[in-house]
């Protein structure tokens, strides 16, 4: 009989063309499934709760899958870690209710962006942020973003739109501060919400970072969630920055 695992797994990006297997590229998932293959002979199709792009990390991104398999979650954990390549690691295994599913049972997504502009490059974090040219108001920044709390149409923010159903989305919260993990020069962006649209998070940093320089005031982005034209956006901040922090679920 058919069983539902959940995994929880942390992945550094930046080998890999995103979640989402894709032919003839390396993605997670692709090696997720493949080190599934492995280990219970089947050919299973795993199911992420986000599919992150190229160059994106995740630090809990949450899978589920079904497998007739009886091993336990702590023996899937172990045995898929021995398998995964240095960069993808499951952090964490358990079996839930039978009817789980990683995308539609999801509550709340939170993602970080990191940015950082002090004088000097970090080659050690070229990354994991965006390195960026100058020194960027960081307050102004925060106080820009909390027009973009609430229920809006994001489409404003999303590339290629539209791409879904519906381009409505709640964020529930949104910060900018500095000082990250100690360092005055890391800047992060955190938002939670119901769901993303594609590069919508990517798109608000590039936006709020327009303010940060100084080139909009504080009040444009208000605006630009009301005019619904990705034309009034900033640019698309470069993927490295972007983490999939966690994902929050009823159970």
């Amino acid at each position: 009989m058919a069983r539902t695992l959940r995994l929880t797994l942390a992945y550094d990006g930046t080998r890999y063309s995103g979640w989402q297997t894709q032919p003839n590229k390396l993605t997670v998932q692709g090696e997720l499934e493949r080190a599934l293959a492995k280990i219970t002979g089947e050919e299973i199709r795993v199911i992420g709760s986000g599919r992150t792009d190229a160059g994106v990390h995740a630090l809990e991104q949450v899978v589920s899958f079904s497998t007739a398999v009886a091993l336990s979650p702590a023996v899937f954990q172990r045995a898929l870690n021995g398998y995964l390549p240095h960069d993808i690691a499951v952090i964490a295994a358990e079996e839930p209710a039978p009817q789980f599913h990683a995308i539609a049972d999801a509550l709340w997504k939170h993602y970080r962006y990191l940015v950082h502009d002090g004088r000097f490059r970090d080659v050690f974090r070229r990354a994991y942020c965006w390195q960026y040219k100058c020194r960027l108001d960081a307050e102004a920044m925060h106080r820009a973003a909390q027009p973009l709390v609430g229920t809006h149409d994001f489409r404003s923010f999303e590339s290629h739109w539209p791409t879904r159903s519906s381009s409505v989305r709640t964020i529930r919260d949104i910060s900018v501060r500095r000082s990250h993990d100690g360092c005055e020069d890391l800047i992060a962006l955190d938002v939670t919400a119901d769901g993303f649209l594609y590069n919508m998070v990517r798109t608000i940093t590039g936006t709020l970072v327009d303010v940060g320089r100084g080139a909009q005031d504080e009040t444009w982005p208000a605006k630009v969630v009301r005019a619904g034209d990705r034309t009034q956006a900033g640019m698309t901040a470069p993927p490295q920055g972007l983490y999939l922090v966690r994902v929050e679920y009823g159970t």
